[in-house]
């Protein structure tokens, strides 16, 4: 019982409580850089918005090595992949949600 429990797990990394200390310390400070950037009101209401998306980014940056343990190993080639793939799919569904959303306003608009 316990080989085909170690046979489904092989290739795979679950990482160590130091790399969950780590992601979980760098997820704080993100969140914490993101809070303080918008009570702070030190930035335009552009350059706040770019500066949580470029934050957000980083954080997602982190999950995904720290928690989900993605990384550019033989092991997770199928794992980046279907990572990729999924990307791929999100970015070609949101510009085309923008694309319809933007020629339906232009439409409406113009009678």
């Amino acid at each position: 019982m316990s080989n085909d429990h170690s046979a489904a797990h092989e290739g795979s990394s679950h990482g160590n409580a130091t790399s969950y200390i780590i992601g979980f310390v760098l997820a704080v400070i993100l969140t914490a850089a993101a809070f303080m950037v918008v009570m702070g009101h030190s930035l335009s209401p552009s350059a706040t918005l770019m500066a949580i998306t470029v934050l957000a980014a980083i954080q997602v940056v982190v999950h995904l090595i720290f928690f989900l343990h993605m990384s550019t190993t033989a092991e997770q080639a199928w794992n980046n992949k279907v990572f990729l793939f999924t990307l791929g799919f999100v970015a070609i569904f949101f510009v085309g949600t923008m694309f319809i959303m933007d020629n339906t306003a232009a439409h409406m608009m113009s009678r």
